[in-house]
């Protein structure tokens, strides 16, 4: 269905890919990965048009429609949510509004000389709205915007009135009405909550055509792509399977080609060693020169590409007492919308726990009466002794400095520790050389996040209370942070929609919803066994 042939491309100074070549079957779903900057969203542009490449061609089938989704909303208002999801549609939308006019036309008794002209065009537009599935056009877009956590009444007002990231999920909606032969999506799910990335997941297992995609989601990565392409140092490599088999076969690859390389290195060295010990002696000219000719023709074997990627230790938080924090008849309401009533809950020393609920039921407010952010309507929260409290809200990107360069933000932070430390602890948070020099006032979401936990955790608390710490980050990232977090001899309060990192981190589980809060012994996945589901669902 799409072909890229001998792609080369470069963005300035920096190479994305030298004689690179891909296809997209139909049927696939096909994962890109690689590091930040490699090229995987100019992919999509490559591909519909919005770039051309410096050589080689972009070839997509005679009458393939192609959905793409990315971070640019553009600018939506002045619709309502629902309106502007069904503009989306393609032909059907354009179809369905001509409908409308044709309709009121008709209706209209000073266009009665236009009847015959009008009754014939309804009669060409009318059976093909209808083989589009247009009559079904409306319950199909309320049906996935249900699913991406719109709440009815939301639905039907202003789309302007929306928050960013609700109109990310708006612009996502759109693209899955029109259900094109292929959907591109890059990073589809950095706005969801784990309810709605599970529907996601069923709609794209369940959709016909084609998908490429990026993902920060390794459990979205594994449970959906049938093929991953790997954009590296130019190269594009392609791996049948999942993200897993993909980590598989890097690794042997990579232990092949390391073991080559230093077969080769270890004969070369014991050529030039005969070369240096001999190159003197007229007796053992021609074996010298003849020694040189071959080096001098053997294709070197390269080492590895490895991702830089640096370990930090984490120093060892001081200990707490045994009763972290304890809430005794909390109450919290917003308006007439309660919240809380009458809840008991204790945190104890060394306790991890994941809090799960669908948007509203209170989980940051949870945090934030933890943190001390907010105070309850009614009860108390209760600190206990030697309690040293780290608090990362949805918003703590706001912390960052712009004035200052990413390495200042942390001498301002930290400013007995040396600049080694903290080169250190950066190059484990993926900045790296120059990096560190970067304005903050240019840094992506992703970076800023990457900012406030390596400041938070360098000198860290005992009780870490994290808002989607994982929001933006990398599949890398995430990795290094589950890691670190995975050895802190702390206590920690989270939520998170990656189902990666709860099965990692959590040893305790409290679900918010209808009903009384629910606690599970165990971590995500003995919550998952036992609850018979990996979230909870949304009752309506």
């Amino acid at each position: 269905m799409i072909r890229l042939d001998n792609l080369s491309k470069r963005h300035g100074p920096q190479i994305l890919y030298v004689e690179a070549s891909m296809q997209v079957l139909r049927g696939q779903t096909v994962g890109l990965v690689g590091p930040n900057g490699a090229g995987k969203s100019t992919i999509f542009r490559l591909i519909t048009r919005r770039e051309q490449p410096d050589e080689g061609t972009v070839s997509v089938d005679r009458g393939v429609t192609i959905g793409y989704f990315d971070q640019d909303t553009g600018e939506m208002s002045g619709r309502s949510v629902l309106a502007e999801t069904m503009a989306g549609a393609g032909e059907v939308a354009t179809l369905g509004d001509e409908l409308h006019r044709l309709e009121q036309a008709m209706a209209d008794p000073a266009r009665a000389d236009e009847l015959d002209r009008l009754v014939a065009r309804f009669g060409e537009v009318q059976p093909r709205f209808d083989e589009l599935g247009g009559y079904q056009l409306e319950a199909r877009a309320r049906e996935i915007l249900a699913g991406l956590g719109f709440a009815e009444e939301v639905i039907d007002h202003d789309v302007g009135a929306l928050s960013g990231g609700w109109k990310m999920r708006v612009a996502l909606a759109r693209i899955l009405l029109l259900a094109p032969d292929v959907l591109l999506l890059d990073e589809p799910t950095n706005h969801l909550d784990l309810e709605s990335i599970l529907w996601l997941e069923k709609f794209l297992r369940e959709f016909d055509g084609a998908i490429v995609m990026t993902s920060h989601d390794r459990e979205l990565l594994d449970r959906l792509v049938t093929r991953v392409i790997e954009i590296d140092g130019g190269e594009l490599t392609s791996y049948s399977g999942n993200y897993a088999f993909y980590e598989r076969q890097r690794a042997l690859a990579d232990a092949q080609q390391q073991a080559q390389y230093a077969r080769q290195q270890a004969m070369l060295a014991k050529e030039q060693a005969f070369i240096a010990r001999f190159a003197a002696r007229a007796s053992h000219a021609a074996q010298v020169q003849s020694r040189v000719k071959m080096i001098e023709k053997i294709e070197r074997v390269q080492p590895p590409r490895r991702r830089k990627l640096v370990e930090f230790e984490f120093r060892t938080p001081p200990r707490s007492g045994d009763d972290v924090v304890r809430l005794e008849s909390v109450g919290k309401r917003y308006g007439n919308r309660v919240i809380y009533d009458g809840f008991d809950f204790t945190i104890r020393r060394l306790e991890r726990w994941c809090v799960m609920g669908i948007n509203g039921a209170g989980k940051s407010t949870l945090l934030k009466l933890v943190a001390g952010e907010v105070a309850p309507d009614g009860g108390r929260v209760v600190t206990g002794a030697g309690v040293k409290l780290g608090y990362f809200a949805q918003h703590a990107m706001e912390l960052v400095d712009p004035s200052l360069t990413v390495l200042g933000q942390l001498e301002r932070d930290h400013p007995r520790a040396t600049q080694g430390t903290l080169r250190n602890l950066l190059g484990a948070f993926g900045f790296c050389g120059d990096d560190v020099d970067k304005s903050c006032r240019i840094l992506s979401g992703g970076e800023r996040v990457r900012v406030v936990l390596a400041s938070m955790l360098f000198d860290p608390p005992n009780f870490l209370v994290l808002d989607e710490p994982t929001n933006h980050l990398d599949l890398d990232t995430k990795a290094m942070l589950a890691r670190a977090l995975a050895d802190f001899q702390g206590t920690m309060l989270f939520v998170s929609h990656d189902r990666t990192f709860l099965a990692q981190l959590s040893n305790r589980v409290l679900e918010l919803g209808e009903g009384a809060p629910r606690v599970y012994g165990g971590g995500y996945l003995e919550y998952v066994a036992q609850s018979q589901h990996e979230a909870p669902l949304r009752h309506g």
